[in-house]
């Protein structure tokens, strides 16, 4: 049998492991806490939205600035991004331009903005139109290997035989 002070000390650390999944939870799922301070909505539509999910990071330069809050489909069977901006980053200008990229070569997908020169800001409830789509690896590769075999094959049929 085990002593007392050993269960003791074992009961200790199952409560603070509990404790610290608690934690893990409360901060991972509050995302209005995580973004603090003051923040605008803008739109973004996407003829490719890729992997792309709600709560993924937006960024200027590498630098976190905002976040997705949903997406949707709207009647031109685009993909409808609603983007969750920090008043702190500064007023961006209307002419922004979005486009969706990937961590690494398998990483998440997010979405990184290029601020423009135009004077007028963006506003909350505003549209970036200009937007480049998520590239799509499995696409690349099929493209890949579709011109590779029809570049050999019209090769083949010019080359004399070899003796």
């Amino acid at each position: 049998m085990a002593s007392p002070k050993t269960e003791w000390s074992v009961g200790a650390f199952i409560l603070m492991g509990f404790a610290c999944a608690l934690v893990l939870a409360f901060a991972s799922t509050n995302s209005a806490d995580r973004m603090g301070g003051a923040s605008y909505r803008v739109t973004a539509s996407f003829t490719n939205a890729g992997d792309l999910k709600a709560r993924a990071p937006v960024k200027i330069a590498g630098v976190k600035v905002g976040e997705i809050e949903s997406i949707s489909l709207d009647p031109n069977f685009d993909a409808k991004v609603t983007l969750r901006l920090q008043q702190s980053a500064g007023e961006l200008p209307a002419d922004t331009g979005a486009a969706i990229f990937t961590s690494g070569l398998l990483g998440e997908r997010y979405i990184g903005l290029s601020p423009g020169g135009d004077p007028e800001p963006l506003r909350d409830g505003d549209e970036i139109l200009l937007t480049q789509p998520a590239v799509v690896l499995e696409q690349l590769i099929g493209k890949f290997l579709f011109n590779a075999d029809s570049a050999r094959g019209d090769d083949a049929g010019d080359a004399a035989p070899a003796r």
